[in-house]
């Protein structure tokens, strides 16, 4: 059986280990989209927290595996959690390119209509199917969703690739 003091201390452990590795993951994708001061403000508080937890895993005179079992259940619940904080609280916008399955400008008008910015390429034919358009847009991650509902329900078989958006330039905004 184990002593409470030893309990309480993994519940300790795995505790702060959840807090400083989510700071971690929001630490991570704040330096990726260019926030360098709220990078190092996350960065401080979350390296002062893993030094006092580690020190006091590795002070620690309880049994080791316990000990042990806390620490690394509190960094994969840690990475689980700082994951979905970060694709919470952390705003941002993605480029979405959709080929369609033939020139289809109800697509188009569809999107426009609903808000979204859409610059239009046509695609040339090929052997696989006739010609087609190539749109792309700069969508708010909170909007992505709605975004491929609507090309989704317009083209089903329509081609979507979403990729991370550093900045847009010149782009069309609506207020």
């Amino acid at each position: 059986m184990i002593e409470t003091a030893v309990l309480l201390t993994c519940l300790k452990i795995f505790s702060f280990r959840i807090v400083d590795v989510t700071l971690s993951t929001v630490r991570m994708v704040l330096t990726v989209k260019e926030k360098t001061i709220a990078s190092a403000l996350v960065g401080f508080v979350e390296v002062f927290i893993w030094y006092s937890i580690v020190r006091e895993a590795l002070s620690s005179t309880g049994p080791y595996l316990p000990t042990a079992i806390a620490y690394a259940g509190g960094f994969a619940t840690g990475t689980f959690v700082g994951g979905k904080v970060a694709k919470r609280f952390i705003r941002g916008h993605v480029v979405v390119s959709v080929v369609t399955t033939g020139q289809n400008n109800e697509v188009v008008a569809a999107l426009r209509e609903a808000g979204y910015a859409v610059t239009v390429m046509n695609v040339n034919k090929s052997e696989f199917s006739d010609e087609k358009y190539m749109l792309l847009s700069d969508v708010d991650k909170s909007k992505l969703r709605a975004f491929q509902r609507l090309v989704e329900e317009m083209d089903p078989g329509a081609f979507i690739l979403v990729q991370e958006t550093k900045n847009v330039i010149n782009g069309y905004t609506r207020k």
